[in-house]
Order: C-alpha cells, then structure tokens, then sequence
C-alpha cells in the first residue's frame, strides 16, 4: 500500500487537528499537567524506538535503556566540559549512540531469542557499573547540567521528537523495501538469507537507528531534569517499562506503542499523586500485563477488531481458549 492511499480526506483533517491541540497545549494548561505531557511524548518516543527493534525485527532488548543512559550522559558532559549548545550536544550525542549501536550491536546481534534479552540486559547493566566509577561522568554523585526553567521549550522538544521517531516509524518501518526486509527478518531469517537479503547488515541497523532515537532522548532528557545519576538514567527500570509500553499498546504495530505509553505513563503519574511513592503501582502494573498477555495477546490495538470481528466476539473468543484448555 502506497504512503498516498493511507490518507483520507478524514485522516488529513484529523491528523491537522491533533497537531494544532498538541501544539496549544502549552498555552491552556497549567505547568503540572505541561509536565506530564512532557513526560507523556518522552515515552512515547522511547517506546517507538523499541519497536522497531522489538516490534518489526523480533529481538526482545532488555538494553535499550543503555542507549537512553548514553545519550543523556554523552549530552550532558558536551553541554557541561565542552559548554557546546543544547541542540549541537543532542545531535552528537545522537550520533555517537548511533557508532556506539553499531558496535555493540555486531556481536550481540549473533544471539537470539532469550539469549539476546540476556546478553542487552547483562551489558546495560555493565554501563551502569562503569559509569558509576568513571570520574568524567561525575561517577556516584552523578551529572549536573546548566539549568533551563522552560516548560513550553522541554514540551516543544519532546514533541518533536515524538514526531520525528513516528514519521521514521512510518516512512521506513511501514511504507519501505527496508521495511519489508526487517520484517523478513523478523518472520524467517534463514529463508531471508537464502534469498539474499544481508541480515546481519539489516539487523545492525534497526539497532543502531533504535537506539540513536533512544539516545537523542535521553539527551533532552538530561537538559530537562538538570541532574542525572546512573540509577536514573541507566536503571533497568527505563528498558522494562519499554517494553511494556510495546506489549500493552500492541507490539509491532504503529499506533500501539503510543497508546501503551500513553495509558501506562498516564496511570503511573494517577499513582503517584494519589498514593505517593508506593510499591502499589508495580502490583497493578503486574496485574494488567498478565490480563492483556492471557486476554489480549495482541495488545490493546486488537480491541476494536476484537470488539468488530462480530456480535459477540470477544466472548467467541473467550470460549474458544476454554475449549482449547479443556482439550
């Protein structure tokens, strides 16, 4: 399908109407709620980032907060050591992540399956360590930036970066050849190969775009806070939610890493205000992702077409899995 025949008159004037409320946002909501769409766009990016690495390529990353870590602390010491402007460090810091994927991505990249979630989780966590002795990074106590107190600014930044990762998203991943390899890949790589698509050139680059994304974020995130310590920025934390941003909203899908980011960001903050910093968050958290994994495999996107497929589709559905238990 072409990118021209994707959009309807009725998605064009929908499309315009969501970018003109995202971008008066700023101008008609108080400076709490302009943080949490801040924080809201932040992790929408980060969560299409890991989607095309977990979602079109197949290979479950546990690491991807690393890039995020990189990024912020790649920025941070640009704008801090060598005083460059905020937009110069972003967009070395991008770069850089990118050769530093690239790299650890060439070896890593010959495991698979749950090995490869080991091995991306193990080396996060080895970045973590090392930052955390490294004097140029500030070590333990950790990473102050020269202070920006512009709410519309960060929101603007976050904004754009949400779009740019979508439309990178969208252009390459949706409606492209190399598209249609990386989902090759994903489906049958052996198959793939025989047929002479080069994988492991396929394969490094969705992980070195994805994290360059997650990279580039991070280092606005970084100018956005002021402050980065490892466990904030290289925490195992960053990756997990992640990935369950992807599965709540519908992994490999376009729509369905925006709509988890939006829920679960959205429900974490509820959380917060009303229970303060509580391990109650993680229980509900636990409860809802195995809801969706036993009842909506597919994520959330899969509502509609579940809710659509017929009368009582959902309930079809339901009987269905206990009739297959029974057997």
């Amino acid at each position: 399908m072409s990118i021209s025949k994707s959009f309807s008159p009725v998605k064009v004037i929908l499309l315009f109407l969501s970018m003109a409320v995202l971008c008066s946002l700023p101008f008609v909501v108080s400076s709490f709620i302009l943080r949490i769409a801040t924080g809201i766009m932040m992790w929408i990016g980060l969560a299409l980032s890991w989607n095309m690495l977990g979602g079109y390529m197949g290979y479950i990353s546990f690491g991807h907060g690393a890039s995020f870590g990189v990024g912020a602390y790649i920025a941070g010491m640009l704008m801090t050591q060598l005083h460059l402007p905020f937009f110069g460090a972003l967009a070395i810091a991008g770069i850089l992540t990118y050769v530093f994927a690239a790299l650890v991505g060439y070896p890593t990249l010959r495991l698979s399956g749950s090995y490869f979630a080991i091995g991306t989780w193990a080396f996060a966590e080895m970045m973590r360590q090392l930052v955390l002795v490294l004097e140029i990074t500030g070590g333990p106590e950790g990473l102050r930036l020269p202070p920006m107190l512009n709410d519309n600014f960060f929101y603007f930044v976050m904004l754009g970066l949400a779009l740019l990762v979508f439309l990178v998203a969208f252009l390459f991943f949706e409606h492209s050849d190399f598209g249609l390899k990386v989902k090759a890949v994903r489906e049958e790589e052996t198959a793939a190969r025989t047929l002479g698509l080069h994988t492991t050139w396929v394969k490094n680059q969705v992980f070195a775009i994805s994290s360059m994304f997650a990279g580039i974020i991070g280092g606005a995130f970084a100018y956005w806070i002021t402050f980065i310590h490892p466990d904030s920025v290289l925490g195992p934390l960053i990756a997990d939610q992640m990935v369950i941003m992807v599965l709540l909203g519908g992994i490999g899908t376009l729509f369905g890493p925006v709509l988890g980011a939006i829920v679960l960001y959205v429900g974490n903050q509820y959380m917060l205000v009303m229970w303060g910093q509580s391990s109650a968050y993680l229980i509900i958290l636990g409860l809802a992702i195995c809801l969706v994994i036993l009842f909506l495999p597919e994520g959330l996107m899969s509502i509609p077409r579940i809710l659509g497929g017929s009368r009582n589709g959902i309930f079809t559905r339901l009987l269905s899995r206990s009739k297959k238990s029974n057997i």
